[in-house]
């Protein structure tokens, strides 16, 4: 079979070429029409483009790389993706001078349909364009039905379509397992990918079956598949993000962080990616890993469809995290210039969100908190008390409108500035609000555990791991110790306190004669009387709690 078209094919479709050279942009218009397109369109910028694809349906996008300042080929893709401005049907062809592996990952990500690298002539045109289109024709009912989210008709196509269309089988098996996926039905998923993968590993079959064995409870299994999967095919992004999922799922996330930071460093323009570091590395309390993160998040995320606001204030709190507390291992001078320039940049950063974002209360009662806290961080407590009371007056009693995000900022500057009831009521409120949101509630725990800066954070967890170590030795003394040292630095830490009850316990058979003990286990205890039932530790806590009433006098 031929790779080239009639040129009454080329002249049915409608094309539009996207290049900030005037001369590239008339150029491809021109060899277009010498293979027999008709309908071409031009626009030289990526607003035109997005534009035009809002109200035109585009059947064939030829769309550059590099356009200066503006937003690149992977963020034009990037956008009409996410609009669902480009159909299944539609074919879109990267073209660039540019072929770094960075330029080539990054746009990996959003799936174009080919890449064309500069300069092009007619033939080279012909033979690609004529390929795409010859596999568009062929697989084009599929692509409709995947178009109306006709999952059910579409595997039916695409089973008939194994038959009379062998050449694509390849693309035939990869949306089949995909579209099982969708549907839920995941052993015909995972049959597809085991069938795929007899002869050799194919890293697109490898994933797909490691994604259905996630799904279905088998982390240890998809693990294990995902790290051969990254260490034969360093190339496949995907891999790294799936890994580090699962990770995360089986209660991993310190390798699930470090799997991201290999993936980044890889491939480093990818937005999305870089905000689920910055995401894992706050859950894992590094502050500076989130804060570079966060950085590189803000910077990428500029002419981004997936632009944001939280971008802006996640990079300014975790500055302001990073400058509430001196880092112990810089002498006084270098600290304290570490933390100005912490300040500094937070500072900057909510000025320029400011300037971009106009016209949101939600963002500017944020703003303020964070002020608040920076203030503070630089000794000027007086002032942050005032910008504080000013914030209250407005949160007073609680706005219907306000964000989760919001109240839990509003939390912490309250801890900062020692007003810690009103910090409690603030967020069993906002639990309670949010009580089937799993990802409110565990913010809402964290903070209520550890209301502190995060490098006192590190000190208690750190103290906790060592007492752990002791206990699991039978060095109990020195577990005792560990986590007594530990909970003076956050007394309300509900699994510390749940740790030295329990540790108690397994020495002192009785605490009758253990006056010291009792009062460890007494103060334990009335730390958490006001544990709620819907608390992840509440059921160790009653159970604990029963064996110490059991051996008091």
């Amino acid at each position: 079979m031929g790779t080239t078209l009639r040129p009454a094919a080329f002249g049915k479709l409608r094309y539009l070429v996207v290049d900030d050279v005037d001369s590239f942009r008339l150029s491809m218009r021109t060899m277009l029409s010498s293979c027999g397109a008709e309908k071409i369109e031009l626009a030289s910028d990526a607003k035109q483009a997005i534009d035009y694809c809002s109200y035109n349906k585009v059947d064939i996008l030829l769309c550059d790389y590099n356009f200066g300042d503006d937003r690149n080929g992977q963020q034009i893709l990037e956008e009409l993706r996410f609009r669902k401005l480009l159909s299944h049907t539609a074919v879109f062809m990267m073209i660039t001078a540019e072929t770094s592996r960075h330029m080539v990952l990054a746009a990996r990500d959003c799936q174009p349909d080919a890449y064309l690298a500069k300069p092009i002539n007619r033939a080279v045109l012909n033979t690609r364009l004529s390929s795409l289109l010859q596999q568009r024709e062929a697989l084009l009912p599929i692509n409709r039905e995947l178009d109306r989210h006709n999952y059910e008709k579409a595997v039916a196509l695409c089973l008939q379509a194994q038959k009379t269309q062998p050449r694509y089988n390849t693309w035939l098996l990869k949306t089949l397992g995909d579209l099982y996926f969708r549907l839920g039905e995941l052993d015909q998923a995972e049959s597809i990918y085991n069938d795929t993968l007899i002869s050799r590993d194919i890293p697109w079959a490898l994933l797909g079956r490691c994604r259905v064995l996630l799904a279905k409870g088998k982390g240890e299994d998809s693990v294990l598949d995902l790290q051969r999967l990254v260490n034969s095919n360093p190339d496949c992004m995907e891999a790294y993000d799936l890994l580090a999922e699962g990770l995360a799922t089986m209660g991993n996330p310190v390798q699930s962080q470090q799997i991201l930071e290999a993936a980044v460093q890889h491939s480093p323009n990818a937005l999305l990616r870089q905000k689920k570091l910055a995401l894992q590395a706050e859950m894992n309390a590094d502050m500076e890993s989130a804060v570079k993160a966060w950085r590189r998040t803000v910077s990428l995320s500029q002419h981004s469809i997936h632009e944001s606001p939280d971008h802006y204030l996640a990079l300014s709190s975790a500055l302001a995290d990073l400058s509430e507390s001196a880092d112990s291992n810089l002498d006084k001078s270098s600290s304290s210039q570490v933390t100005a320039a912490q300040i500094k940049e937070a500072n900057t950063t909510l000025a320029a969100m400011e300037k971009r974002f106009t016209n949101d209360a939600n963002l500017s009662v944020r703003s303020r908190i964070l002020q608040c806290r920076l203030l503070a961080a630089e000794g000027c407590l007086a002032d942050s008390q005032a910008l504080l009371d000013k914030v209250r007056q407005e949160l007073t009693p609680v706005p219907p409108t306000i964000s989760a995000d919001t109240e839990i900022e509003y939390a912490k500057a309250l801890f900062l500035l020692n007003s810690k009831e009103e910090a409690k009521n603030r967020l069993a409120q906002l639990a309670h609000r949010y009580r089937s949101d799993a990802d409110i509630q565990r913010k809402v725990e964290s903070l209520l555990d550890e209301p502190v800066g995060f490098r006192q954070k590190l000190q208690a967890r750190s103290l906790n791991h060592e007492a752990i170590d002791d206990f699991q030795n039978n060095r109990i003394d020195e577990a005792i110790r560990g986590f007594s040292a530990a909970l003076k630095i956050v007394p309300d830490q509900i699994a510390l306190n749940l740790n030295l009850i329990q540790v108690i316990l397994k020495r002192h058979k009785s605490l009758e004669q253990e006056p010291e003990m009792i009062v460890l286990c007494r103060s334990a205890l009335e730390r958490l009387s006001s544990l709620q039932e819907n608390h992840s530790q509440f059921e160790r806590y009653s159970a604990l709690k029963e064996r110490v009433e059991a051996l008091l006098p």
